[in-house]
């Protein structure tokens, strides 16, 4: 994980940053606020409680510390575990184990490309004990074949073929009474324009052709081309979102005040358009990429956060991405590597595939 700089952590002399981080790191391990007696006992009597008390102040006056009620310890607010998070903290590395746990959980061989994308996402979070989550890639490969197979009842199968052999299909809805010779057309025309290419490459051309009647088709044969190519360009293949691990928020409930943070984190979860554009936002990123808070406009639940980075598909483009959502004192030093391996394995498998 590459970190930006950050001009308020030069600004903290030594102590306020000892005292700062000791905070910080008490928050992430009891949830609860920490003072200035205890401090002074987390770090040897060195400084007095009186001392302490006034560089609290201070990081309070900055905007990263904030006492929950009154006469009570002090908390980091979200700016400040966001530069916790990003100058001070020690990220740790994942244990020989837990790689070999990823990497099993996740093995590829015979399964569909859902399948291995929700194995991963369930490692993630039983590994994070948070809520695991993944934004599919669209099939974005090249094409060998496509096909437009009838299923009755007014539908059809559309099949896909990549040029690696990975298949995926479709259902579409046909008109009543659409002959097989409509769905023969289809299928010779869009194998004619997209074998070799990806979906994204040939779109454009097909959609002009038919729009300016250059295309050979008639009106039905035409309805079924666009069908076929919507269904893999619409919201549900743009923002596919799997989730897995909804419970893990339960586990370290301890006041009503979790609890409403949790219920409001699993209405965000369920809104899938809006975790899907924030994950997005992950797939132009370089790297984990850490939303804590209501440092984000899409993600503005105050106690929560998000870890996830990006993964690559065969053609070395980044097509997904992947991470965990929870409690804003997650253990960040040992969840951001666990969610950048798997992020590599994923985009591993994706290669190979």
């Amino acid at each position: 994980m590459e970190r930006a700089p950050n001009g308020l952590i030069g600004a903290l002399n030594e102590r306020s940053r000892t005292i700062f981080a000791e905070i910080v790191t008490a928050y992430l391990d009891t949830g609860e606020p920490t003072g200035s007696r205890t401090l002074a006992r987390r770090i040897d009597g060195s400084l007095s409680p009186a001392t302490i008390r006034n560089v609290m102040a201070d990081l309070e006056e900055m905007g990263l510390l904030y006492a929950p009620h009154t006469s009570a310890g002090r908390m980091p607010t979200d700016a400040g575990l966001r530069l916790f998070v990003d100058g001070l903290l020690e990220i740790g590395s994942v244990p020989d184990e837990e790689r070999r746990q990823i990497e099993a959980q996740c093995a590829a061989v015979g399964k569909p490309l859902k399948e291995v994308l929700e194995e991963a996402t369930t490692a993630l979070s039983g590994l994070s004990r948070c809520a695991g989550l993944v934004v599919a890639p669209k099939f974005d490969r090249a094409l060998r074949h496509i096909e437009f197979v009838s299923l009755g009842d007014g539908r059809a199968l559309v099949v896909m073929v990549s040029e690696e052999g990975a298949v995926e299909n479709r259902v579409v809805r046909l008109p009543v009474g659409t002959p097989p010779s409509a769905l023969s057309q289809a299928t010779n025309y869009l194998n004619a324009r997209l074998t070799g290419r990806t979906l994204d490459e040939a779109r454009a051309q097909i959609q002009n052709e038919i729009v300016e009647h250059r295309a050979q088709l008639d009106a039905l044969t035409a309805g079924l081309v666009e069908a076929g190519l919507a269904t893999w360009s619409g919201d549900g293949d743009a923002a596919s979102l799997i989730i897995k691990g909804h419970a893990r928020l339960l586990d370290d409930v301890s006041a009503l005040g979790d609890l409403e943070r949790v219920r409001a984190l699993f209405d965000a979860l369920d809104t899938k358009d809006l975790m899907a554009r924030l994950i997005e936002g992950t797939r132009e990123a370089d790297g984990v990429q850490i939303y804590i808070g209501a440092q984000n406009n899409l993600f503005n639940m105050a106690g929560c956060a998000m870890i996830a980075a990006p993964f690559a598909g065969a053609r070395g483009n980044i097509v997904g991405a992947i991470g965990v959502i929870g409690p804003a004192r997650i253990n960040y030093a040992r969840i951001i590597p666990i969610v950048d391996y798997t992020a590599k394995v994923v985009g591993r498998l994706m290669g190979q595939s």
